[in-house]
């Protein structure tokens, strides 16, 4: 029974062999029953297959059965043990049955072991799993069971199945080649080549075999021989130990086989090598030298176009393709005749070094005419083609300068512009490769000469030269009528880049101006907390009014530019229009918000003048006491200051806004109340002196 036949059940791990032994170098048979329904056919397959490893030695000092019922009912493990009656009666030594912690009557379970005793053939006994110790040492028992024996059922399964596969493929392999190898030994030389015939490979692969036995072997040797912590030396399973000497049998009769076979296989390819050079040798030398010089010798010209080249180079290709071939059948036959040479075999180096000789000559001299033909061939296409598509760049740049350009925007202008000089220089760098490609050919067939066979080509070279110096001739003018007309299309394509640019920036000038006016009704809102910071602000103001007055200014410039350009271009500009009743209007906005700005900044300083010198006078002053009008007048000037922050900015149009937020006016209104009270109990002080001195 092989594993891979019963592979599904043994994956269920119903049993196994985990290379522990009892006291009496017994094997541990383990059988872990699981909650779910134990199949006992399965079951009874999977110890049918366990048994039939060991060997018969290992067999008859018995097996100590552990029998897991932790996880199980008491029927399911009483099945179980009746069963190895059946499986293993001769073989069973001992039944450990583990029982769990709190399960099973008893007095039921040991009344009925005691009771079939005599009737099983074996002792069974129930035990916990902390006390199967005292039957089993724990360096014998898996961790399942509280011991240190390491065993991993999976790796077990693949090592046996590769076991197994190994024996069956080394075992057909064996007796594949040595019907190969003792055919090989009868009869003479022609019955020795007959009998190593394709038909009799083998199967499979030699080495992926020989490969799959040495990593088995390793596998084998190095598993299980570490010692546990309590000293006792441990062994391999004896399965392992029964497979290793199969194993190393095995691989020793196949490499042997296989050196065999390999020395055929080398001996039959030595003779038949030999007797195909030497035929094939005569049949390369033959053509080369016959009808393949006698089509290089009908093939001069180089066309006058690039139609006429592609013609005279396909037929050309056509000859090399059949060249190819034997060119071929000369680069195997060179490689097996220097691997005969390397071989250090004294028979027939002289013969084989002369064809050798012989066949490299003829090879290459062809290949060099060859060579040289389908180079000129390469540079007449090569310049035709040059010519071809330096044509079509003319021609398409004419067609660019022939059409009126349209404005859309300067990014579009610049990109026409741009696209315009890479086209006018991919034409220079095409005349340049024109002139170059065109010498080369020409120095080419200035030595076309020198492999004529004595042909007479000075009129076809003539033709030749003539056509190659016309078209170089004839691409030059034309570019020239090009240049001439890009400078023109150049100089209208610049002024329309400026006049979109010019657009483009008054447009920003514009949104400059708003983003001005915006920081000025939000930002620009403090009117200072005493007349020296006031002044500051008003100071900072006029300095952001400048800078808005350059801005317009820039704007307006910029507009005035755009007009003279579109008159120059005769177009009519797509953005001025709208672009400055919005300039005048911002500006006017912008106008009338700093005007307002600047009001109640002169009306803070006024107020904070005043209020400052009242408070600061000493009350002892007499003019102080009297000066009622000035007290009066920072009142009206700071009521005046307070009305005008409720006020908004009215524009041209209508429209309304406010300085800041409301939170923003009432923090400044509440700083001037303050400053106005101050004032007014300054101005009681000063009518009433004997009240300072009564709180005082």
């Amino acid at each position: 029974m092989e594993a891979s036949v019963i592979l599904p059940i043994l994956k269920k791990k119903l049993a196994f062999l985990s290379g522990g032994k009892d006291r009496r170098s017994g094997l541990i048979l383990t059988i872990p029953l699981c909650l779910e329904q134990t199949n006992m056919d399965e079951l009874s397959v999977t110890l049918d297959y366990l048994l039939s490893i060991p060997s018969e030695k290992c067999k008859a000092r018995g097996f100590t059965v552990i029998v897991d019922g932790r996880k199980s009912q008491w029927n399911v493990v009483k099945t179980v043990v009746v069963m190895l009656q059946n499986v293993v009666p001769a073989e069973v030594s001992l039944v450990c049955v583990v029982k769990p912690d709190e399960f099973w009557d008893k007095k039921v379970t040991h009344f009925c072991f005691w009771k079939e005793k005599d009737r099983l053939g074996f002792e069974v006994i129930l035990v916990s799993a902390n006390k199967l110790t005292r039957y089993i040492e724990p360096c014998q028992l898996t961790e399942d069971f509280g011991g240190s024996l390491t065993y991993d059922h999976m790796d077990w399964l693949n090592k046996r199945l590769v076991f197994e596969k190994f024996t069956k493929e080394s075992t057909s392999l064996l007796d594949e080649l040595a019907l190969i190898n003792n055919g090989s030994d009868k009869g003479n030389q022609q019955e020795k080549e007959r009998s190593v015939d394709l038909n009799f490979l083998p199967s499979v692969d030699p080495e992926t075999v020989l490969q799959t036995g040495h990593e088995l072997l390793s596998e084998l040797q190095q598993r299980r021989f570490n010692g546990s912590d309590g000293g006792v030396s441990w062994s391999p399973m004896d399965d392992e130990l029964l497979a290793q000497p199969q194993v190393m049998k095995l691989l020793d009769s196949l490499r042997e086989q296989y050196t065999r076979y390999q020395e055929v296989c080398r001996q039959r390819s030595k003779r038949t090598q030999l007797e195909e050079i030497q035929q094939k040798v005569m049949q390369v030398v033959n053509w080369l030298e016959g009808p393949g010089s006698e089509q290089l010798r009908a093939q001069w010209g180089i066309g006058d176009s690039i139609r006429a080249s592609q013609a005279l180079q396909q037929k050309h290709e056509e000859i090399e393709s059949q060249h190819s071939e034997w060119f071929a059948v000369y680069v195997e036959l060179n490689q097996q005749i220097a691997a005969l040479l390397n071989a250090g075999d004294e028979e027939d180096l002289v013969e084989l070094k002369s064809l050798q000789q012989q066949l490299s000559d003829v090879c290459y001299r062809q290949a060099s005419q060859l060579e040289f033909r389908q180079n000129l061939l390469q540079a007449a296409l090569e310049f035709h083609g040059v010519a071809q598509d330096l044509s079509q760049q003319l021609d398409g740049l004419l067609g660019m300068l022939c059409v009126d350009v349209a404005p859309a925007d300067g990014a579009s202008i610049q990109q026409t512009l741009k696209l315009l000089e890479e086209k006018l220089k991919s034409v220079d760098v095409g005349l340049q490769g024109l002139r170059e490609k065109g010498q080369g050919l020409l120095d080419q067939i200035s030595n076309q000469a020198s492999w004529a066979y004595g042909k007479d080509v000075t009129i076809e070279n003539k033709e030749n030269v003539d056509h190659i110096q016309g078209v170089m001739e004839d691409m030059q003018l034309r570019k020239q009528r090009c240049e001439d007309m890009v400078d023109v299309r150049r100089l209208k394509m610049l002024q329309m880049v400026q006049l979109f640019k010019c657009e483009e920036d008054a447009a920003q000038a514009v949104e400059w101006l708003s983003e001005l006016l915006d920081a000025l009704l939000k930002t620009h809102i403090r009117l200072g907390d005493d007349a020296q910071e006031t002044k500051v602000l008003l100071e900072k103001h006029r300095k952001f009014v400048d800078v808005a007055q350059s801005t317009y200014d820039y704007g307006r410039q910029l507009l005035q530019a755009t007009v003279v350009l579109c008159q120059s271009l005769r177009c009519t500009s797509r953005s001025s229009g709208d672009t400055l009743p919005r300039l005048n209007r911002v500006w006017k906005q912008f106008t009338i918000a700093s005007e307002e700005r600047v009001h109640r900044l002169e009306m803070a300083i006024a107020f904070h003048s005043n209020a400052e010198k009242i408070l600061q006078d000493c009350p002892e002053e007499p003019e102080a006491i009297n000066d009622e009008e000035q007290f009066d007048e920072i009142e009206a000037v700071g009521k005046s200051l307070l009305d005008r922050l409720t006020v908004p900015v009215v524009y041209p149009d209508g429209t309304e806004q406010y300085f800041g937020s409301p939170s923003d006016m009432a923090s400044t209104a509440e700083h001037i109340r303050d400053r106005m009270k101050l004032v007014s109990l300054k101005r009681q002080q000063l009518r009433h002196p004997e009240m300072v001195t009564t709180e005082s």
